[in-house]
């Protein structure tokens, strides 16, 4: 697509109507303001409105119909695949929008959709609450939760899509709607797992949970020992209880040392977790163990140093039909020729509360995964990404035989058959549908797009 001009007269008119900044190439704090946390992203929008409430979003919608102008959408968070940056069009960016509300009597939180989750730990951990959220505090809500949420406490509560009560959407005519099992349900349903298809949430209101101290941390073990591990991780996993979380990863250490990392939560009383977890912390025995009781905002915040931004990152996902001896075979064996220290492997382990959500609840449809797989390339030069992306593409292949569909939080640019199969057939029908009914001219199209039926 060409650069879409936009008269002057219309950029002063938005400029004087925004409570927020509005940012144009040349502008001071531009650069920053197009950054992403995948340094591979490198777009130039046209115009970047910096909102600050609810009308500032409203506005920028309009101002996008009537002059004919793509839109992305950006949150508080990671974003890796991308879509929240478009050349010459205009970005709609909600990381200033960070109000927080925690309600401790009704175990309820209003955040806005600037906030990570960090953030959103933070107060609601004031009140020894929580809900589902991610693995790293500094992604996004909004992100993480349209797409379904993965975190260590699913199991225990579900993902963050079904802890969501209700959602403040603007649509693509500039409607305000609130969307909740009693308003607007259809949207609500689709809000839970559907992505960025259907509007912009600007608030979401959780149901929250009593978390407090959980037992927590990383054992380390040699990769030489990779595949014992793995197929005790395996069996380990099939009979943990719903209160243990546990992700397994193949990696490099800060040394430069192939290893394979156990992270768990336990979230529950210490002691239960300490009987939970002993077989686990005996077996091998691990190199390290780094195990300990902690603060749930120290356990979600663990990963962030090995997660930060600017680095060129390219991902690839999908969900397994089992961890077989195979499976964990051919993962190993690409590990071994990772091209690049920062590389990673991960196994996130499902079940528990998130298997017993009924599947017509929302519009996430992997519920009866056991695990899924995370394929995470990254390295520093920008120019050297060749090598990197291959290794990465050949371990996804070489695992697609044992694969079910994907993530849609994990998908890149990959293409409509991959958004489908994020859904599979008859969840996407029902999702163009609706996508038709609020969204019929496919405004919100920067995304893993459902195309109207």
């Amino acid at each position: 697509m060409g650069a879409v001009l936009i008269a002057e007269e219309v950029v002063s008119e938005l400029r004087a109507d925004l409570r927020g900044a509005l940012l144009r190439p040349g502008d001071a704090g531009y650069d920053p303001a197009r950054a992403l946390w995948n340094g591979m992203i490198d777009r130039r929008p046209g115009l970047i409105a910096r909102c600050a409430g609810v009308a500032d979003v409203v506005r920028a919608v309009k101002l996008a119909r009537t002059q004919g102008l793509p839109v992305a959408v950006r949150g508080g968070g990671h974003n890796a695949a991308g879509n929240a940056l478009c050349d010459d069009g205009l970005v709609i960016d909600l990381s200033a929008m960070r109000g927080i509300r925690v309600d401790p009597a009704a175990r309820t939180v209003r955040a806005q959709g600037g906030v990570t989750w960090g953030e959103f730990d933070r107060e609601t951990q004031l009140f020894g609450l929580a809900t589902t959220g991610g693995a790293i505090s500094t992604t996004g809500i909004a992100g993480l939760t349209l797409g379904g949420g993965l975190g260590y406490l699913m199991r225990s509560y579900g993902l963050a899509c079904d802890n969501l009560i209700s959602a403040d959407v603007v649509t693509a005519d500039g409607e305000v709607l609130v969307a909740s099992p009693t308003e607007h349900p259809d949207l609500f349903w689709g809000l839970r797992g559907g992505g960025g298809n259907f509007g912009i949430v600007t608030s979401f209101e959780f149901r929250l949970h009593s978390v407090g101290t959980v037992l927590g941390g990383m054992l380390v073990h040699s990769a030489e020992r990779a595949r014992d591990v793995l197929r005790f991780y395996r069996d380990f996993t099939q009979s943990a209880p719903d209160a243990l979380t546990v992700f397994a990863g193949l990696m490099t250490s800060p040394e430069g040392a192939p290893i394979v990392g156990l992270v768990a939560c336990y979230n529950g009383p210490i002691e239960e977790g300490e009987r939970a977890l002993r077989p686990l912390r005996e077996f091998g025995p691990p190199l390290a163990d780094m195990i300990a009781p902690m603060p749930y905002v120290k356990q979600q915040s663990m990963l962030d140093e090995a997660f930060p931004p600017g680095l060129q990152v390219y991902w690839r996902s999908d969900f397994l039909k089992s961890l077989s001896d195979d499976v964990l075979d051919t993962l190993i064996e690409h590990f071994g020729r990772v091209t690049s220290p920062l590389s990673a492997v991960l196994l996130e382990q499902f079940g528990g509360a998130v298997r017993r959500v009924p599947q017509e609840d929302t519009a996430f449809v992997h519920r009866d995964a056991d695990y899924n797989l995370a394929i995470i390339s990254r390295w520093t030069d920008p120019a050297g990404a060749d090598p990197h992306v291959a290794w990465a593409r050949a371990l996804h292949a070489a695992v697609r035989p044992f694969s079910r569909g994907v993530y849609v939080n994990y998908l890149g640019e990959e293409g409509q058959d991959r958004v489908r199969a994020a859904y599979g057939p008859t969840l996407y029908a029902r999702l163009a549908a609706l996508k038709k009914k609020y969204d019929p001219t496919n405004f919100f199209r920067l995304n893993q797009n459902i195309q109207p039926a």
